[in-house]
């Protein structure tokens, strides 16, 4: 029978136990999906950040552990070997299993947003969702999961939210589900101006 660890994050705040922080989100870590070890690592320098940016992963959906960890195993592998980067690109992944599952988690810079990894973490939905959004699993554990982050501080309390196209002119994260985060509270229609020095 297989056990499925759950990541906690190293970072608690003072007098805050973890399952006050983040009590809402369940995240696997590296480990139970099986991650390849990454070829290098760098971690912020600033923290917390203060963007938040959406992607999608522009292939397949999947809704339980064994499909959503697959596909990880899969993304990671094609950035690795293919694209020759590090690492898998995000700081996190989220299914519609309504789970999420740790990429480079919060401590280490993603490649995600060219211009602005330093400043950001990056979390992307798996599936195309041009046409439609993701369920309501998924949608909520992207919600939980900045809580999260804000309350572990990783994220400030007064983060910007936007999709990736906002800082690129990709479609990413989809039409549908872009149009959905527009109308989360966060999601900021302030131009982006100030991109990384340096590159991932």
């Amino acid at each position: 029978m297989r056990i499925e660890a759950l990541y906690f994050a190293a970072l608690v705040l003072p007098g805050l136990a973890y399952s006050d922080a983040c009590s809402n989100v369940r995240i696997y870590s590296r480990d139970t999906w099986g991650a390849q070890r990454p070829k290098s690592s760098r971690t912020f320098k600033y923290t917390p950040v203060g963007l938040f940016f959406v992607h999608h992963t522009a292939g397949s959906r999947c809704f339980d552990f064994d499909s959503c960890a697959a596909q990880v195993r899969s993304i990671q592998n094609y950035h690795m070997v293919v694209k020759r980067w590090s690492d898998i690109e995000y700081n996190f992944l989220v299914g519609e299993d309504g789970a999420v599952y740790e990429g480079r988690g919060w401590n280490n810079v993603g490649a995600h947003t060219n211009g602005y990894n330093s400043q950001s973490i990056g979390m992307a939905v798996m599936g195309n969702f041009m046409c439609t959004k993701p369920n309501t699993e998924a949608l909520n554990a992207v919600k939980n999961l900045i809580q999260c982050g804000v309350n572990l501080g990783h994220i400030t309390s007064t983060y910007r939210l936007y999709g990736h196209r906002d800082a690129s002119s990709s479609s990413c994260p989809g039409d549908a589900l872009y149009n959905e985060i527009k109308t989360w509270p966060h999601y900021s229609r302030i131009p982006l101006w100030k991109p990384d020095i340096y590159c991932v």
